[in-house]
């Protein structure tokens, strides 16, 4: 497959789970990706899964010199960027009546603020052509307890995809949400636990919890121009768990 030949893309918690499935599948495809996450250490080895057409810059999507630092070895080796995956994302589960301010400040700070400063530090270097790809999830639309302080972050980047959408169309670029349902991550499996995972896999019409992989080729058909008339949208990819 070539959809993505000569394309440079930008994947921000790109270091493991649905990120890191998302930038093996843009560099399978053609592209060529960076990495940016929090922790040297993972970066690397992803990079050295993926091979010579993947770089990694650590740094965290709340510190505008950290992006700055990412966007400027960008302009350097590739001078653009054609996808944007805004992957990076916290969830800290907990009931209401125990959300305590600085947690709150935390998640929306990572998911929210984070997120809007990645898409506004790729946007000098983005034109014509152009895909930006925001991480929503199924939790955004269907009730899930302890999840509400993730749940509303997630809705916040369903009406970014919306305003921005008529904001850059003169530029020629699109933004999109991806929004999977449960998926067999590091971070899901140590959040939820065996028992966790049996019980969204029953609860899953299909019957099972997605492999990241599924995700990351959602992910390259909205990078594509084979989505060219998919602007201000938000795809699930989550089994049906939202959906019936």
């Amino acid at each position: 497959m070539s959809r993505l030949d000569g394309k440079t893309a930008v994947v921000t918690g790109g270091a493991t789970g649905i990120g890191f499935a998302s930038a093996k599948r843009f560099i399978e495809e053609g592209a060529f990706v960076f990495l940016f996450g929090r922790t040297q250490s993972a970066l690397d080895k992803a990079v050295a899964k993926l091979g010579p057409n993947a770089r990694a810059v650590a740094g965290s999507i709340n510190e505008t010199a950290d992006l700055d630092r990412l966007f400027a070895a960008v302009r350097k080796e590739r001078g653009k960027v054609d996808i944007l995956l805004a992957n990076a994302a916290i969830s800290e589960p907990t009931p209401l009546g125990q959300i305590a301010s600085d947690q709150f400040d935390r998640v929306f700070g990572a998911n929210v603020k984070g997120l809007l400063l990645t898409v506004q530090g790729a946007l000098p270097l983005m034109g014509e052509g152009g895909s930006i790809i925001l991480t929503g999830s199924s939790a955004s639309v269907k009730a899930f307890p302890n999840f509400s302080l993730y749940a509303a972050t997630k809705a916040a980047v369903r009406s970014f995809a919306r305003s921005w959408t008529p904001e850059l169309a003169d530029r020629g670029i699109r933004v999109n949400v991806l929004s999977p349902g449960g998926t067999r991550t590091e971070k899901a499996l140590e959040l939820m636990g065996d028992e966790g995972v049996a019980a969204l896999a029953k609860a899953t019409p299909v019957g099972r919890i997605a492999d990241p992989d599924e995700i990351g080729a959602v992910a390259a058909f909205l990078a594509s121009s084979d989505s060219s008339f998919i602007a201000g949208s938000e795809v699930f990819a989550d089994g049906g768990i939202a959906q019936v």
